[in-house]
């Protein structure tokens, strides 16, 4: 879609670029959070691109995520309609997981705010991971 890489490493940190909720070759979940997609479905859409993010840094790592020593930090960005207020819950789909694969170490500093996204993805998310 643009002129970017998926990861770059810096030092011990891996910086993940931004994924959208896909679930075939060139397939999104589409819409706006509170105007005609439910929290319930957008928190499915940010685990969505959690397991998405994880197959990155796997790829990037070798195949070997026990490299990943802890998740640093998450931006989410949520399609969200006018005076829709729950962004950090729907994000709670990506950051939930992360602590269900990582446990202690998946806890995060996060931001999640809402955000008019490409292609009218419903959520996009970034993440910084630290590498061994």
């Amino acid at each position: 879609m643009a002129n970017y890489v998926p990861a770059v490493r810096s030092g011990n940190l891996l910086y993940l670029s931004g994924q959208g909720p896909r679930f075939g070759a060139n397939q999104f979940k589409t819409g706006v959070v509170g105007d005609g997609v439910t929290l319930e479905e957008a928190y499915q859409h940010a685990r969505l691109v959690g397991i998405q993010l994880l197959a990155a840094a796997k790829g990037f790592l070798d195949g070997d995520l026990s490299r990943v020593v802890r998740v640093v930090k998450l931006l989410g960005l949520v399609n969200s309609a006018p005076g829709f207020g729950k962004q950090p819950q729907v994000i709670n789909g990506c950051s939930d997981l992360l602590v269900e694969v990582f446990g202690e170490n998946g806890r995060h500093a996060r931001s999640a705010i809402g955000a008019h996204l490409p292609n009218n993805i419903t959520v996009e998310i970034e993440a910084i991971f630290e590498v061994k």
